[in-house]
């Protein structure tokens, strides 16, 4: 089981940034995560595998003027 901003969410072997943002439809809007505390870019997503018992944050993207 991991944790993604607060929530249980199942956990799987080999579970990688890019899996569970497609599972939680937040691919588009998602251009950082945070996995413990190593922060992940965009161009890495798929080849950053989510550990058991790991805390997940998403950062949204924002936009201002």
């Amino acid at each position: 089981m991991i944790r993604v901003g607060g929530k249980e969410h199942p956990w799987r072997e080999g579970l990688t940034v890019a899996e569970l943002l497609a599972e939680l439809g937040r691919a588009e809007d998602t251009p950082v995560v945070r996995v413990n505390d190593t922060f992940v870019s965009r161009p890495r997503f798929g080849a950053t595998r989510i550990p058991d018992g790991a805390e997940v944050f998403l950062i949204p993207m924002i936009a201002g003027g």
